[in-house]
């Protein structure tokens, strides 16, 4: 059953120099239990397209299309509809929980918050559902750990904590901002086992928001390939590693150590400035005339694989 379904999301901000499309036409849909992987290079749109989701994008940005949850439109919420929602419905786990958490709260205070603002748990009773949490998250010492500041706990407990606040209110759907991103592998490791674990128990829905190919295929069922503000490519991460379609998940795969380390050719665009047609036509290899001047459409080239490309039109 589709849990959540996003149907032509445009995001665009205004800047001094232009408008910036961050997300330009998007389509996708989560299923429940569904784990779904949003992958692509840095700058390319990925995070705008989950603030988006949650309505966390600033004042200077003009969000059109639908973002239907059990079937109801996000963006046609009003602000205390829309807070409602937010953690209890649709958590966030963002990255770099240094920044992302509170310097001047005790990491079980900004736990606790949930639990009092959704559930209406008094301050006792919610400290000790936090406790409970940074157990289930394999915090060591609870009980202390709850009096300590983010600075005080390691990289990697500080996203596992940053976890904990995901689930507190056991959310239908997370949406985790690059989870490992910035820890040495062997804890890179341990979140990633902790995150598939507890998604599967709880049974929740999962966006995964990912440049690391690597953590993608062990936590993600699905996978959807970004490109500058649009989806070029669709596949069961099986399929995607197994026979990638798009040119430029070719090439992005292809960048890996284990496929050879070999550098695609060019850079990104900006999102200002986009090129007309494909957006990947710049740097493609297989390049025709018609990708200069026309934006190709999703076509389905195997089953539940749709790839954005005119080769297989």
């Amino acid at each position: 059953m589709t849990l959540l379904r996003i149907q032509d999301l445009k995001a665009y901000f205004s800047t001094g120099d232009g408008i910036v499309k961050a997300v330009n036409g998007v389509n996708l849909e989560i299923d429940e239990n569904e784990t779904l992987g949003l992958i692509g290079e840095t700058g390319c749109g990925k995070t705008v397209l989950g603030l988006s989701i949650l309505r966390l994008l600033s004042e200077n940005t003009k969000v059109e299309g639908k973002i239907l949850y059990r079937g109801e439109d996000l963006l046609k919420l009003n602000e205390e509809e829309m807070r409602k929602i937010r953690g209890k419905e649709i958590a966030m786990i963002f990255q770099n929980p240094l920044t992302s958490m509170n310097p001047v709260l005790t990491v079980g205070t900004q736990i606790s918050e949930p639990f009092e603002l959704h559930r209406g748990l008094k301050k006792k009773d919610a400290i000790k559902k936090v406790i409970e949490m940074l157990k289930l998250v394999r915090i060591p010492s609870p009980s202390e750990r709850i009096k300590e500041y983010p600075h005080e706990f390691s990289g990697g407990m500080r996203q596992r904590a940053m976890i904990a606040m995901g689930l507190a209110c056991e959310p239908s759907l997370i949406i985790a901002d690059e989870p490992t991103k910035g820890l040495d592998v062997t804890i890179q490791a341990q979140v990633v086992e902790l995150m598939k674990e507890l998604t599967t128990s709880t049974k929740t829905s999962m966006l995964l928001i990912t440049h690391d190919l690597g953590v993608a295929a062990e936590l993600c069922d699905n996978i959807a390939v970004m490109y500058p503000g649009e989806i070029v490519e669709y596949a069961d991460i099986k399929e995607l590693f197994k026979n990638p379609k798009h040119p430029y998940t070719q090439g992005f795969l292809d960048s890996l150590p284990g496929r050879g380390l070999k550098p695609m050719d060019g850079m990104s665009p900006s999102l200002i400035n986009l090129p007309e047609g494909c957006k990947f036509h710049p740097r493609c290899p297989f390049a025709r005339e018609r990708c200069k001047s026309m934006r190709p459409e999703m076509v389905e080239v195997g089953k539940n694989h749709f790839v954005r490309c005119f080769l297989y039109d």
